[in-house]
């Protein structure tokens, strides 16, 4: 990877780190948004500490060099399901924020997916030792 699109992952690794980091606090201290979010989702509070343990562990690999794509992939699944949830059952706007949570939600989809796009040489690699292991399990 070259020098540009190394900082290039590292700031959009940092934006997206951040963004789902500061939400744990809300989700894992039971803050009322969160509740209210996963309340009608109808997922209090098993859903609101589900997703966080998967955003912390997004979190987690996105900042490890090694593990930034499965970072940039989780990161995408985790925000993909958020981003469903404002656009099916929770609005744009949720209790008067002006669309903030789902603005957070679209720049971390958009961070994730350069992420993946920039590792995806790391995960194509990745895929050929599991496809490699796999057949040797078989024989």
């Amino acid at each position: 990877m070259s020098k540009t699109n190394v900082t290039i992952s590292w700031i959009l690794r940092i934006i997206a780190a951040v963004i789902l980091g500061q939400t744990l606090f809300f989700k894992f201290t039971g803050a009322e948004e969160s509740k209210y979010i996963f309340s009608v989702l109808g997922m209090e509070p098993a859903g609101r500490y589900g997703s966080g343990v998967a955003e912390l562990i997004a979190v987690v690999l996105l900042l490890m060099p090694r593990t930034a794509a499965l970072g940039g992939l989780l990161g995408l699944g985790v925000i993909s399901g958020a981003l469903m949830a404002h656009l099916t059952k929770l609005g744009i706007e949720v209790q008067g924020d002006g669309g903030l949570l789902f603005y957070l939600a679209v720049a971390v989809f958009v961070c994730c997916a350069g992420i993946v796009w920039l590792h995806k040489d790391q995960l194509v690699a990745l895929l050929a030792r599991f496809r490699k292991s796999s057949t040797m399990a078989g024989n």
